[in-house]
């Protein structure tokens, strides 16, 4: 078998929390694999990932940024994610194409909202991960707390590998339990020692308690700890990364990346445990994965528009993309020259002559290539299963203030929508308007500021308004309907029966047939159902999307010469309308879980303002001498409810949010 080069490869992506470090882990390892000579900070708006200028003023992470580093031998592609639950879909884009992730805590906050959210999407991905618990300088810092949180609330199986050397302003380094030496850090850089006389007890204790937990998991360890009554550090080891690239545990490291501690033996633990390109599964119908001799099979995971052009991010599965390549683009049937491969270090780039399969790129030339497309050789076609877009829940009217800029703001918003697909435009049908959705209040703000900046436009922007859904609570049995049409020529007929009714669980339609003897043929019942779906775009009480309902055809009947695949689709689209007008419907809100955290003395004032918000508080705790209140708030009434918070909490006050589906909406 010929040797693979991206065996020396890891693609990674850094996941957590608003404000746990990920930006700051990433400056970090740039900074010691040499990739910067200056770190960054993010307070100070000088990192390398949060090039743009909102990210910049914010201080948070709006796109993904990929970075390139090398660390003992092996190149790492590093991509720093957003943390903000309004920018989930740029995670769930980075996540499709990473092979391994690093995991970011807080070590005082511990498991926060969207350190959930972003570790669903990984399991969903089935990308392996190890966890790294930042900030254990701090005040209320507890390694063992967090570890705890993890194993609790994202049902994980916590390895801790290491033992903190200090305790909050004492914390100056790490023990790794593997290796069982300590590393400390004391301003002049990483220094090796013996594990000091006071810990040694408490880390043989830890090391023990590693080996039996890996042992209950990896069965060549078992073998080995039966046998011996131990395992052996390079046992230890190989179960440890087999067990991260099968996603049965997770490592968990700690350390300050804000003081340079403990960000090397990260890096040393994404070379030893998470996964090269080749050891993920094949795609592409390929034998074995990441093979750069098989045919091209790529997958376009993000769209930016340069001043100098269009660069399309691209993942390498499988064979070889090189400057004058032309591939498929099977998403459009169309063709497309490669000019230009580059290899990103966040807003700067490197051409290089070819990409093998692993590796990471922009390419320049695709001038149609949408996100989720698949690149692939021409003679070879494959099709990859592109990232989930999410819907939006949010959407504002926009226009431009000067009639002349119309049709400049109608190309802004095209690009806005082409570079992230979870903005979605449309024109409202009623008032003219053009409406612009996305995931959150920032994530339009954010998309407006760049139309104003970007593009030098002046525009207006109405009220952010959610979107509602209707469902049903009572249906209807027995529903018939006659689709007969004559108007010379071949006619149209089609009789249909359908019950509706409510469904359960969180699935948003349902269909079934019940029909017997073949009075509806099968062709005929498919019709009926895409007619049905066509129905559940608009509902009766206020034209939103209708979802949780179940149908049924109990019936039907055919015309041996008019009925038609079209005229049943025709029938299956009225009879659901008019059966939904005939039904009991309610409308369904947007929700989403609020976690605020406030001084003990505001409590009493965001409890009630959380009331009068419609919100239900399902916990209320303290932690780290501040008071951490989770209530589940209709997501319409969060409007400006940043502000209000500062000013009901003199700006000590903060508050995260993540999507929690619809409930009724009670008046």
């Amino acid at each position: 078998m010929r040797s693979l080069p991206n065996l020396r490869v890891r693609n990674l992506g850094i996941l957590a929390h608003v404000d746990a470090g990920k930006t700051t882990v990433t400056e970090r390892i740039l900074f010691l694999t040499g990739a910067v000579h200056k770190r960054g900070e993010v307070h100070d708006g000088t990192t390398v990932t949060d090039f743009d200028p909102q990210e910049r003023e914010r201080g948070i992470t709006i796109s993904s940024a990929a970075v390139s580093a090398s660390w003992d031998g092996h190149r790492l592609a590093v991509v720093d994610t957003p943390g903000h639950v309004d920018f989930s879909d740029e995670v769930e884009r980075a996540l499709r194409v990473l092979d391994g992730a690093v995991a970011v805590f807080d070590a005082v906050a511990g498991v926060e909202p969207q350190s959930e959210t972003v570790w669903r999407q990984a399991d969903r991905h089935g990308v392996p991960r190890i966890a790294f618990v930042n900030k254990m300088d701090r005040a209320g810092a507890d390694l063992d707390a967090t570890v705890a949180a993890i194993r609790a609330r994202l049902g994980a199986v916590a390895l801790p590998a290491q033992l903190p050397v200090g305790r909050e302003d004492g914390f100056r380094g790490v023990v790794d339990l593997v290796r069982m030496r300590a590393y400390v850090w004391d301003g002049g850089g990483r220094v090796e020692t013996e594990v000091p006389a006071r810990l040694r007890e408490e880390a043989l204790r830890r090391r023990r308690d590693l080996e039996e937990r890996v042992a209950e998991l990896h069965p060549d360890a078992l073998e080995e700890f039966c046998a011996d009554g131990a395992l052996s550090d390079g046992t230890l080891a190989r179960a440890l990364r087999a067990l991260t690239l099968a996603g049965t545990a997770v490592v968990v490291l700690c350390g300050s990346a804000y003081r340079d501690r403990g960000v090397e033996p990260l890096l040393d633990a994404i070379v030893a445990y998470l996964p090269a390109p080749a050891d993920r599964p094949p795609v592409g119908g390929g034998e074995r994965a990441a093979d750069p001799h098989a045919p091209l099979v790529a997958l376009a995971f993000k769209v930016h528009a340069t001043p100098t052009g269009r660069m399309t991010y691209v993942r390498v599965y499988e064979g070889a993309l090189s400057k004058g390549d032309t591939v498929l683009d099977t998403a459009t049937g169309r063709t497309e020259r490669i000019s230009r491969v580059l290899r990103v270090q966040a807003d700067r780039t490197a051409e290089v002559s070819v990409a093998l399969a692993g590796d990471i790129v922009a390419v320049v030339g695709p001038k149609t290539v949408r996100a989720g497309a698949t690149l692939c050789a021409p003679h070879a076609p494959v099709v990859l299963e592109p990232p989930v877009t999410a819907a939006p829940v949010v959407s504002v009217a926009v226009e431009a203030r000067r009639s002349t800029d119309t049709g400049r703001l109608a190309a802004g918003l095209a690009r806005l929508a082409e570079e992230d697909p979870s903005l979605v435009v449309r024109t409202d049908p009623e008032t003219g308007q053009t409406v612009l959705s996305g995931l959150g209040e920032l994530h339009l703000e954010v998309a407006v500021e760049r139309l104003r900046r970007d593009r030098d436009l002046e525009v207006t922007v109405g009220r952010p308004q959610v979107a509602y859904r209707e469902t049903v609570v009572e249906g209807v049995t027995g529903l018939l309907h006659r689709h007969v049409k004559q108007d010379g020529g071949a006619g149209q007929f089609a009789h249909v029966v359908l019950d509706v009714a409510p469904l359960g669980g969180e699935e948003e339609f349902a269909f079934a047939s019940t029909v017997t003897g073949g009075r509806v043929p099968q062709e005929y019942v498919r019709a009926v159902e895409a007619g049905c779906r066509d129905a559940l775009a608009d509902g009766p009480l206020g034209g939103h999307p209708v979802t949780g309902v179940r149908v049924t055809l109990t019936d039907g009947a055919t015309h041996p010469k008019d009925s038609s695949e079209l005229a049943f689709r025709t029938a299956g689209r009225s009879a659901l309308r008019e059966a939904l007008r005939a039904s009991v419907l309610t409308l369904l809100e947007p929700v989403a879980e609020v976690t605020v955290t406030v001084p003990a003395e505001s409590v009493g004032a965001v409890l009630g303002d959380l009331a009068a918000r419609r919100g239900r508080i399902t916990d209320s705790r303290v932690r780290g001498g501040t008071s951490v209140v989770t209530a589940t708030v209709p997501l319409a009434e969060l409007f400006g409810y940043a502000t209000r918070l500062r000013g009901r909490t003199q700006g000590r006050g903060t508050f995260t949010t993540r999507p929690a589906g619809y409930e009724p909406l009670k008046a």
